[in-house]
């Protein structure tokens, strides 16, 4: 069945399944305390990492998005100890609940068939067992461990040692099982996964029914193009298994496709405290460009890769979540103990109180004591920002 013959069971207003979004991101309602981190992580199903760093990386900003200011070496602790986690190929690279390591098989499947990464080695058989012998006799290693990350030239210029053990890695043989100074520390993934966890039994379809039915409870409601996009699958595979995911068909006023929301997100109206945080460009939330765009009316896109004189923004800019809302954005920095705001921008008045809330929580979660602000696209908010600040 295509999903234009797809027959909505539930109509939503835009702002039901605004708040369903919210709610089952963990952005409205109570924060699951308890559950912490790890908490975070399996509700949300992925966490994407990023090499930047300005206020922290974006693996430790989601959970402080949720859960507020927890300590930064817990939250790298709740990901990294006592086999919880694993990193691998989801909507980017990911952190990814260890209970998903059976779900993506069907991907470990596809590199193998595949036969090689991008980079090529120049004796594969040989390379690949002198990772394997190394991991085996002397325990996770980083690529600078193991020989060696770079063969002199730019940053993809890779060994081939970097070259086997990431192929190992694409391939299931090999695990990240934690990050050392941003460094991917390997080990053999028979050792790092949990026994009942390591195998590679179920098949492409049930990999991908499962990964779907992830996709749609954590983001309440989606369209097929949010439930491909969450783990980077394609439309197709999403058609042929969404009948059998237990996701409800909907539709949502003003997003004129096909929809389909979890049914226990549909069982309870969404109530509770919105959270005023903000947001990693990469947090599940937003990483969806056309998706935050439907949903809050919101275009935001990361700048850091765009020349700094034709930045909007600027680098890093962090959307400001307030009230079940995208209110602005900030582009922040760090200068000793002085979180700097280089770029603010507002949507109204009712943002300056949120927004000069958010950046003092963060200043202090990142251990500043001090915030100042460089620029603001509005003057009149700007002079409204900086006395919130001193309030």
């Amino acid at each position: 069945m295509t999903t234009a013959a797809i027959r909505p069971e539930v109509r939503l207003s835009a702002d039901q399944a605004r708040r369903l979004a919210l709610r089952a991101q963990g952005l409205l309602g109570a924060p699951d305390r308890r559950g912490g981190t790890r908490g975070v992580l399996r509700r949300l199903g992925a966490v994407q990492l990023d090499t930047i760093s300005v206020l922290a990386r974006s693996h430790e900003l989601v959970p402080y998005a949720r859960l507020g200011a927890i300590g930064r070496e817990a939250i790298e602790a709740a990901y990294w100890s006592g086999e919880h986690a694993f990193e691998y190929w989801s909507h980017a690279a990911c952190l990814l609940p260890i209970e998903e390591w059976p779900l993506f098989a069907f991907r470990r499947r596809a590199m193998r068939a595949r036969g090689r990464r991008w980079h090529v080695m120049q004796d594969s058989e040989r390379s690949c067992a002198a990772v394997r012998d190394r991991l085996r006799a002397d325990g996770p290693l980083t690529a600078s461990d193991l020989g060696g990350a770079k063969n002199g030239g730019e940053w993809y210029d890779w060994s081939e040692t970097k070259i086997a053990v990431e192929w190992l890695l694409d391939t299931g043989e090999v695990v990240c099982v934690r990050r050392r100074g941003w460094k991917r520390v390997y080990d053999l993934a028979e050792r790092a996964v949990p026994e009942a966890l390591f195998h590679d039994d179920l098949d492409d379809t049930e990999c991908v029914r499962r990964l779907v039915a992830q996709a749609g409870a954590a983001m309440g409601v989606a369209t097929r193009a949010d439930l491909a996009d969450y783990h980077r699958l394609r439309g197709e595979q999403v058609d042929a298994v969404v009948e059998d995911t237990g996701l409800v068909p909907v539709e949502v006023e003003g997003w004129g496709k096909p929809a389909w929301a979890d049914p226990a997100a549909l069982a309870e109206e969404p109530r509770g405290r919105h959270r005023t945080t903000l947001l990693s460009p990469f947090d599940s939330l937003v990483w969806d460009r056309p998706r935050t765009e439907r949903i809050f009316g919101f275009t935001h896109r990361l700048e850091a890769y765009v020349p700094r004189a034709r930045r909007v923004h600027g680098y890093f800019a962090m959307p400001l979540l307030t009230g079940g809302r995208l209110a602005g954005r900030v582009d922040p920095a760090r200068e000793g103990r002085t979180l700097v705001a280089r770029q603010v921008s507002m949507a109204d008045a009712k943002a300056v109180g949120p927004m000069a809330q958010a950046l003092w929580e963060a200043a202090g979660w990142v251990g500043c004591d001090a915030v100042r602000i460089e620029r603001c696209d509005d003057a009149r908010l700007a002079a409204a920002l900086e006395a919130a600040l001193k309030e």
